[in-house]
């Protein structure tokens, strides 16, 4: 599996705040084609993932008031996120219980259990 190596050379933090208040549609735009350019130097497996992602990610900022509410709210989603990922990481997420064949087994003659009483 290869490391992808695309690295986005994005303008300056002015020049977007910039064109975010000249043209806010022309700063969508850019947004939207950062994401996708993103999206797709992703291997196929990841791609239809990282569009939901994305998608949830535009779902959630659409309900956002301006750009300090995006911010915290973005904030919260992330920090929801590492926490799952750590609950998961740490074997304590909420994750089906695994099943697993219970093969009784017999002691070897010889190999009884000698009561320690």
């Amino acid at each position: 599996m290869g490391v992808s190596t695309n690295y986005q050379i994005l303008p300056s933090f002015d020049e977007m705040v910039e064109l975010a208040k000249e043209d806010p549609q022309a700063f969508t735009r850019f947004k939207k084609d950062m994401c996708e350019e993103m999206i797709l130097s992703a291997s196929e497996s990841m791609q239809g993932r990282l569009r939901a992602q994305q998608s949830h990610i535009d779902r959630v900022v659409s309900r956002c008031k301006n750009p300090n509410h995006t911010n915290v709210v973005l904030m919260r989603e992330l920090s929801q996120q590492m926490y799952r990922f750590q609950e998961i990481l740490d074997g304590d997420g909420n994750n089906a219980p695994q099943q697993a064949t219970v093969i009784p087994f017999a002691p070897r003659p010889g190999d009884e259990i000698k009561d320690e009483k």
